[in-house]
């Protein structure tokens, strides 16, 4: 899908399952998920699906949560149905059974962006970086990272999970686009790779020990581990630097919810727009 310029437009897919009753954050707020879980007087759901709405290359939305009947009370879910901008879905037992799920649902499964309900500072400008280097490079899987020197020239010793490469530490964004429907090959390995969490060594198998091992060295760049994970998923994958410090902090446990709070509280002190 292309807008009036030719430029392709996204469908977007929000992943706000929950993670069951272990979920610290959800438990700390007293919610039933984390995606309910209030950031300034709105919650992050709402936060995430606003930013969607307001950014050029997004076209539809669709939510993906197991228990859709969640949101039927919150008002901007609410007016982005009754303006047919949005779909809710329900949510398959996993994540990446969840964007195959929806990629069934959908008229054309790409291109499709895909972020979680969790990554309550995204905003218009990640998006629109995001895309239109997605859009530029060719390949059918893109992700987002940030380096940890951009994340500690706003958050000194941040604790953030970094992948370790020959080049740098870096850090996911919770944003990933598939340009062309071939890209969900990268999906179908995902779930692979989740119906081996508990059997870790056939995950390890499928990439290949001298991968794995240089991996864990940090003896590949960047851009020689996506040549590597291209050719075992099937589809050209890439990745796109994100130059935004704030791009990394999703809300995974009860500290990254005090920091995101933090950081809202500051934008708004600040005069800052939240989607700018």
């Amino acid at each position: 899908m292309s807008d009036n310029t030719g430029r392709q437009v996204f469908t977007a897919l929000v992943l706000a399952g929950s993670r069951g009753a272990s979920d610290p954050v959800a438990q700390s707020e007293g919610k039933s998920h984390k995606c309910l879980v209030d950031i300034a007087g709105r919650p992050m759901v709402v936060r995430v699906l606003e930013t969607l709405l307001a950014s050029p290359s997004v076209g539809d939305i669709v939510i993906s949560i197991e228990a859709p009947e969640l949101l039927a009370g919150l008002p901007a879910v609410a007016a982005a149905v009754q303006a047919g901008r949005l779909r809710i879905l329900t949510s398959d037992a996993t994540p990446s059974r969840s964007v195959l799920a929806a990629a069934e649902a959908l008229d054309s499964p790409a291109p499709l962006l895909i972020t979680t309900a969790d990554n309550p500072l995204v905003t218009v400008q990640m998006i629109e970086h995001f895309l239109a280097e997605a859009r530029a490079g060719g390949a059918e899987v893109v992700a987002a990272l940030a380096s940890k020197a951009v994340i500690e020239s706003a958050f000194p010793g941040a604790e953030r999970t970094y992948l370790r490469f020959r080049d740098g530490r870096f850090s996911g964004c919770n944003l990933f686009a598939l340009t062309r429907p071939a890209g969900l090959q990268a999906v179908s390995f995902w779930a692979r790779a989740e119906s081996h969490r508990k059997r870790p060594w056939r995950l390890i198998a499928s990439f290949g020990i001298v991968s794995l091992l240089l991996f864990l060295l940090g003896r590949l760049t960047l851009e020689a581990a996506m040549r590597r994970a291209s050719a075992i998923i099937g589809a050209r994958t890439t990745v796109v630097q994100m130059p935004f410090p704030t791009a990394p902090i999703d809300v995974d446990k009860v500290s990254d919810l005090a920091l995101v709070r933090q950081i809202v509280a500051a934008q708004a002190s600040s005069g800052q727009a939240a989607n700018s």
